[in-house]
């Protein structure tokens, strides 16, 4: 499926940019991924992120059915319990948090 842009039109054919809840989404994601992309506070960052794309799945593909396979969700549960695992395992040896914690022992 080739990616696409959506836009939605008002009545008096004027594209809607006031959709706070997509807004916040596109902040998390931006934040969010490069702050778990960096390690940097990264259990934190996939916590909210592993919340958002929850969200997402209930919201835009649950009320197409609940199986993700059915109802094309899959990319967003997949997404989901990976952030739920980085913020469960940490952000790894790799990451420029690592650093400080070495320093606090």
């Amino acid at each position: 499926m080739p990616w696409r842009t959506e836009i939605v039109w008002s009545s008096r054919r004027h594209a809607s940019t006031h959709d706070p809840q997509g807004l916040l989404a596109g902040i998390i994601e931006f934040f969010g991924g490069s702050l778990i992309a960096l390690g940097l506070f990264a259990g934190i960052a996939a916590f909210v992120a592993s919340g958002e794309m929850a969200v997402a799945y209930f919201q835009a593909h649950a009320p197409h059915g609940f199986w993700p396979i059915r109802n094309g969700g899959e990319r967003a549960v997949f997404y989901c319990f990976f952030f739920l695992y980085v913020a469960a395992k940490g952000s790894g040896r790799f990451s420029l948090e690592r650093p400080f914690r070495r320093m606090k022992q």
